[in-house]
C-alpha cells in the first residue's frame, strides 16, 4: 500500500510539473543564420536554463510562422505570447515606433544607444497600451545605398525602383525621386534579377545575407540610420508567469540585448568585408549626394516631428541632452 501510494504521489508530482511548463512559439522574419536570430536562439536558451525548464519557447524563423506585418498583432492579440520584429516597419500605425528610421539623426551605434535610451521610455508606453511588454532592442548595421548603376547625386535616383521596408524608408525614396517598392528581405533577390527594383537602402547583413554582389555592383556607406529589431511579449502572458520565472525572462532579455548590439557591430564590420571581398565597390557618397541627403535627412526630421507630437518633441529633448 505504501509503494502505491509513493507511485500515486510521484506521477502526480510529475503531472503537476508538466501541466506547469509554458510553452510558447517565437516568430521572426529573420533566416537561421543572421545575427537577431542566432541571438534570440541563444535567449531562448537562457531562458530555459534561468527557469529551470518552466518556460519553453520555440523559434520559427524566416516568418515561417507568421509573415512580418502581421507579427506586431499577433503578439498584441495573444495568437502568440512572444515575438520579434523590425520596430520602424510598423511606423505608419504610430509614428514613435518609426524614430529610429528618421535618417541623418542618429548615425552610428554610440548615437543609436543614446537615442534609443531616449526613445525607450515613450517606446514602452506605447507597447503597454497595446497589450505588450517589451523585452529588449539591438540595431541593425547602419544603413547604406546599393545601386546597380553608380550614382552621384540625388537626381540619379529619379524613375528607380528602390525597395523600402518602412514608411519612413519611402518617404526617403520618394524625396530621392525613386519609386517606392516594399519587398522583404527573402524576395529581394528576384525582385533584382527580374527588374522590379534597382536600388536599396539597407544594412550590409542584408547585403551579405542577400549575396547582393549577384545583383549589385555599388555599395555606398551612408550610416544614415541604425534601424532596431524589438522583441515584445504577449502582457496577458507575461503576468500568467510566475514572479521568479518573469525576473528569469527580464534577466535573459538583459543579456540578449547587451549581446545583441555587440553582435551588430561585429556583423557590420564583417558585412562590409564580404561586400568588398566579392567584388562589389564599397565607398562614402560623393560630396554632393552627401550634402541632398542631408538636406532630405533634415526634412524627414521636421516632418517626423510634427507627425509625432509631444512624444517626439519629448525623444529629440532627451536625445540631445
Amino acid at each position: 500500500m505504501l509503494k502505491k501510494v509513493l507511485f500515486v504521489s510521484v506521477a502526480l508530482a510529475f503531472t503537476a510539473a508538466a501541466q506547469a511548463q509554458t510553452k510558447w512559439d517565437m516568430p521572426t522574419p529573420y533566416a537561421e543564420g543572421e545575427f537577431h536570430t542566432r541571438n534570440v536562439k541563444a535567449f531562448v536558451e537562457d531562458v530555459k536554463k534561468n527557469t529551470g525548464g518552466a518556460v519553453d519557447i520555440t523559434v520559427h524563423s524566416a516568418g515561417s510562422l507568421i509573415k512580418h506585418p502581421d507579427i506586431l498583432r499577433a503578439i498584441s492579440t495573444g495568437q502568440v505570447a512572444i515575438g520579434e520584429l523590425l520596430l520602424g516597419q510598423f511606423g505608419n500605425e504610430d509614428p514613435v515606433f518609426a524614430a529610429d528610421n528618421v535618417p541623418f539623426v542618429a548615425p552610428g551605434y554610440d548615437n543609436a544607444w543614446k537615442f534609443y535610451q531616449a526613445q525607450k521610455p515613450v517606446l514602452e508606453k506605447k507597447l503597454e497600451g497595446r497589450g505588450m511588454k517589451l523585452l529588449y532592442s539591438v540595431a541593425w548595421p547602419g544603413q547604406g545605398i546599393y545601386t546597380k548603376d553608380p550614382v552621384d547625386k540625388a537626381a540619379d535616383f529619379k524613375g528607380l525602383k528602390m525597395r523600402t521596408y518602412s514608411p519612413l524608408t519611402a518617404r526617403l525614396a520618394e524625396l530621392l525621386g525613386a519609386s517606392p517598392t516594399v519587398v522583404q528581405v527573402p524576395e529581394v533577390p528576384q525582385l533584382f534579377a527580374t527588374g522590379g527594383i534597382q536600388a536599396m537602402i539597407t544594412s550590409s547583413a542584408t547585403g551579405t545575407s542577400t549575396k547582393a554582389w549577384e545583383f549589385v555592383k555599388n555599395y555606398y556607406e551612408t550610416n544614415a540610420w541604425n534601424p532596431k529589431n524589438v522583441v515584445v511579449v504577449n502582457q496577458r502572458a507575461f503576468a500568467k508567469l510566475p514572479k521568479n520565472e518573469q525576473d528569469a525572462l527580464v534577466k535573459a532579455a538583459a543579456t540578449a540585448e547587451k549581446r545583441g548590439w555587440e553582435m551588430s557591430k561585429e556583423r557590420q564590420k564583417q558585412g562590409d568585408e564580404t561586400l568588398e571581398k566579392n567584388g562589389m565597390s564599397v565607398r562614402q557618397p560623393s560630396p554632393q549626394l552627401k550634402r541632398e541627403l542631408a538636406k532630405i535627412g533634415e526634412q524627414m526630421a521636421a516632418e517626423w516631428q510634427k507627425s509625432a507630437g509631444p512624444d517626439g518633441q519629448a525623444i529629440m529633448k532627451r536625445y540631445k541632452k
